[in-house]
């Protein structure tokens, strides 16, 4: 059966691939790297983890039977290719409207998204098949979110400077909210799911949202250019890569505060919790490598490289024993080994961006390429 149980063939497929590499520890090889912050004490409960649905084995009714694939949207090319990741081959490619950005499960988890900005459109794939559907006119959505009680979709207009809060399913505006910074891009949500953080990487700037009331409730300056944002596994704090500033700003979930900051590598991008949500994985773009962080002492355990690589948007697979990601720059996709940084490269379109892997673990989809809850 070609399902969500597929994910377990991957496991063989790709780890043959992998012959040479130990499959002992992630911190085999690793480049250890102190940080400047030092964890607070917690303020939830401390069998609270914020993506206990999303550990392996946790898979929604909604996926069942289901085929695992990788779809990779072409920003260049204005294409998304999808690749069978148990062979690791391009098994359809399509056109899509121009400047695909990145390919977004929805909330229930019933269809994906591809948000093409400057096409205006979000396209609309079904992961049974594989094949999209009509375009939806969406005003230049750059990313796509959900509210964690589904009854909103958040479209970024990244050149309007707003959110775009619409109906998730007719897609009719509810509200734009004219933010306080520029070129809104990421976000991620607070434990309660009252409210968001997103990221402007045109003003150095995070700002918070209230998304019950639809209001601005904060704005707070970081530096650098910041990019994607994950809240930590205890929910006490968002970790914000820093792009300009080669690091991972960490920002008090509490008080919206800047409390300290990570060093990774240069164009620090993309932030993906790993399946048993200890560890912290980070694309470093312009480095070309991968940090991995301990959520526990916040500290770089592990430093991956890829040579002449740019590593950027992506995701972790089912089982956690690939990461995925884009190679923005280069037209191709790696697949890291989640134990030991040894990882293979395929060739795809041009500009590769937001790669989403699906179906992964989680009840539902926040957005992006796949948060998860």
């Amino acid at each position: 059966m070609v399902a969500v149980v597929a994910v377990v063939a991957v496991v063989a497929v790709v780890a043959g691939l992998f012959a040479s590499c130990s499959s002992s520890s992630h911190h085999a090889g690793s480049v250890t790297t102190p940080s400047v912050a030092t964890p607070t004490a917690s303020t939830t409960s401390t069998t609270f983890n914020t993506y206990a649905n999303a550990r392996s084995g946790k898979f929604a009714p909604a996926v069942r039977g289901v085929p695992s694939r990788v779809y990779v949207p072409n920003s260049v090319s204005n294409t998304v290719d999808v690749i069978d990741p148990a062979t690791l081959k391009i098994i359809n490619h399509f056109s899509v409207p121009e400047r695909p950005q990145h390919v977004v499960p929805s909330w229930d988890l019933k269809t994906l998204y591809v948000n093409s900005d400057l096409g205006n459109a979000l396209t609309p794939i079904d992961p049974r098949t594989g094949l999209p559907g009509k375009p939806i006119p969406v005003t230049d959505p750059y990313n796509l979110f959900f509210t964690p009680d589904g009854t909103k979709a958040i479209v970024v207009p990244e050149m309007l400077n707003s959110l775009d809060f619409r109906n998730p399913h007719t897609w009719n505006l509810i509200k734009r909210l004219p933010l306080p910074c520029l070129a809104p891009n990421h976000m991620d949500f607070t434990a309660d799911g009252h409210s968001v953080v997103v990221s402007c990487e045109g003003s150095k700037q995070v700002v918070r949202v209230n998304v019950m009331t639809m209001q601005v409730t904060g704005a707070l300056t970081v530096g650098g250019s910041p990019q994607d944002v994950r809240l930590s596994p205890d929910g006490n704090v968002f970790y914000v890569a820093d792009q300009n500033l080669s690091g991972v700003d960490l920002i008090d979930a509490a008080s919206f505060t800047k409390i300290g900051f990570i060093h990774t590598g240069a164009g620090a991008h993309g932030l993906y919790p790993s399946r048993d949500t200890k560890s912290l994985y980070v694309s470093n773009r312009i480095a070309g490598t991968i940090s991995v962080i301990d959520f526990a002492t916040r500290t770089v355990t592990a430093t991956w490289a890829i040579p002449h690589g740019s590593p950027d948007m992506g995701g972790v697979s089912a089982n956690g024993n690939y990461l995925w990601l884009s190679g923005r720059y280069n037209s191709e996709v790696y697949v890291i080994n989640t134990h030991t940084g040894a990882f293979r490269r395929i060739a795809v379109g041009l500009g590769p961006h937001g790669l989403c892997v699906f179906p992964q673990p989680g009840k539902i989809s926040l957005g992006h390429t796949g948060n998860y809850r």
